[in-house]
């Protein structure tokens, strides 16, 4: 009796286990997300982004935009062209999204989404680089990067598109107007095209940086930024007879001294706060009180609490210290050039970071991964990163062998276009990867292998 329950028992385990073989065999061998497929992938990303065939179609589409430069939501030339490259790369899009943006998807067109971003506005700057590629519209540049950043996710594009394979969910593209102060991913988002994205990754050049490394942090990494104009007005009269008169440009002066104190005086010396008048504009005669005077500036900080204590109090400021000398205030926190209230910090999701150092350092090794101080600078990338996980990193492109580069918002700023290869295989390496380590996470594990059978 006892040795035919024994039997039994045997039976039915064994059972059990050519049950379960099959689905053990089925996790192991999806090679591609071993942790050692993983990190193959990087690497051949990059081979591929190398050959000269995609990287002289990557450097040609960066010449075209850099010598079409159109500000933001005007980027009509821009937006064709990048639509006629995925046309021949067989890649489905949307558009228009936000007047001129594009929305692109590769790969199985299902859960789970990961986007890659790049901007495309030019700004208001005359070039005065002198070579073939020089912008042919007066007055507008990509002196900040954007033709290199389109061109890097349509590599990125290209790349993804050999290797569908790999795929195990869908990468968004997302071409965006109007980063420069136009508040181009804001608008992006309320389109609601991006609804279903679980992350995204975007990048910027670096030109003070070696090219092959890149650089960031977890956490707060640029600042978020806000803009104001305010107009003081008093009494013009004659400069020689003051007291007929209530002097707009005293009562200005006392207010951009005043607004200095917000930081050395009310900010926590640990938070890092910026507030700077660049603007002043009154009178236009030597012997003439004017009626009023207009100021202008920015404020910046890397929490939004800080933000909107800095637009609470330089509001206050303003109108009081009006107020001291017998004047009246108004301010604004927005243009029609630049209509957004509050650009909120660009703050990099921890996780994403342990993602990003491990397919960086995959890629380039792990000595030219750095770590990156926070910056001032403000970038509307952080929208996408209070809808969802986001991450921001940048890229150098300084040879030592070459001249020094300038910097970016100068007439004078150059591309290294020996960066465009890096810049589109990290963009694919990192969607990729992240599409299959979230694959991985869904795959069923011993705990729920009673509902697969």
């Amino acid at each position: 009796m006892k040795t035919s329950m024994i039997f039994s028992k045997l039976v039915s385990f064994v059972l059990i286990l050519q049950l379960l073989n099959p689905i053990v065999v089925l996790s192991s061998s999806s090679s591609l997300s071993s942790s050692n497929g993983l990190t193959e992938i990087p690497k051949k990303f990059l081979d591929f982004a190398k050959r000269k065939e995609v990287v002289d179609w990557m450097v040609g589409i960066r010449r075209k935009i850099h010598e079409n430069p159109e500000l933001g939501y005007e980027e009509f030339e821009t937006s064709k062209l990048i639509r006629l490259e995925l046309d021949k790369l067989g890649i489905p899009y949307k558009y228009p999204v936000s007047v001129t943006g594009i929305v692109g998807f590769v790969g199985t067109g299902e859960p789970p989404f990961v986007a890659i971003r790049a901007d495309m506005d030019a700004l208001p700057i005359q070039e005065t680089v002198d070579w073939e590629h020089k912008s042919k519209n007066p007055g507008k540049m990509h002196a900040c990067g954007h033709d290199a950043h389109v061109s890097m996710v349509l590599g990125a594009a290209k790349i993804l598109k050999q290797h569908l394979q790999e795929l195990k969910g869908t990468v968004v593209l997302v071409f965006q107007p109007a980063e420069e102060g136009g508040g181009g991913a804001k608008k992006m988002l309320d389109a609601g095209v991006l609804d279903n994205v679980d992350a995204i990754f975007g990048l910027h050049v670096l030109y003070s940086a070696p090219i092959g490394t890149v650089a960031s942090k977890p956490g707060p990494l640029l600042a978020g930024s806000g803009l104001f104009d305010a107009v003081i007005s008093g009494k013009g009269g004659h400069a020689a007879i003051p007291q007929h008169s209530i002097d707009p440009i005293l009562a200005a002066s006392n207010v951009v001294v005043s607004l200095q104190h917000l930081v050395s005086r009310e900010a926590d010396p640990l938070d890092s706060q910026v507030v700077t008048v660049a603007k002043f504009q009154g009178g236009g005669a030597f012997n003439v009180i004017p009626d009023s005077v207009t100021i202008g500036g920015t404020f910046r900080a890397f929490s939004k609490a800080s933000l909107i204590q800095l637009k609470k109090r330089i509001e206050e400021v303003i109108k009081g210290q009006a107020a001291v000398q017998r004047c009246s205030a108004t301010v604004d926190f927005s243009n029609t050039k630049k209509p957004m209230l509050l650009f909120p910090p660009t703050v990099n999701d921890k996780d994403l970071h342990e993602h990003f150092l491990k397919v960086a350092g995959d890629m380039l090794g792990n000595d030219k991964v750095k770590d990156m101080k926070p910056v001032m600078g403000s970038e509307d990338f952080a929208f996408y990163q209070e809808a969802f996980p986001g991450y921001f990193f940048f890229i150098g492109m300084q040879d030592e062998n070459r001249p020094k580069l300038s910097s970016v918002h100068t007439p004078n700023f150059t591309i290294n276009e020996d960066i465009l290869p890096y810049g589109a295989a990290l963009h694919a390496s990192l969607a990729t990867t992240y599409l299959l380590e979230a694959e991985s996470k869904l795959r069923p594990t011993g705990g729920n292998l009673h509902d697969e059978l």
